[in-house]
């Protein structure tokens, strides 16, 4: 069963860096989906087995942005 888990990402101020984001964490293996949020920097990443938080904030800072702590 498919399972979120709920990131938050500073950084992003557009349509592109949203993209960026979810393009980079969405190709993480296991990871079904990544929907960011511009507005609150909410990052949902759907996964089909728990998700490596390292691996999503590296994932995050490959497309240029941070992972808040």
């Amino acid at each position: 069963m498919p399972q979120t888990t709920v990131f938050t990402v500073t950084g992003m101020t557009c349509g592109h860096c949203v993209a960026a984001v979810e393009s980079e964490v969405g190709a993480l293996p296991g990871v079904r989906g990544a929907h960011a949020d511009l507005a609150t920097g909410r990052l949902e990443v759907t996964s089909d087995a728990p998700v490596d938080p390292a691996a999503v904030a590296a994932a995050v800072e490959e497309a240029g942005y941070e992972v808040a702590s």
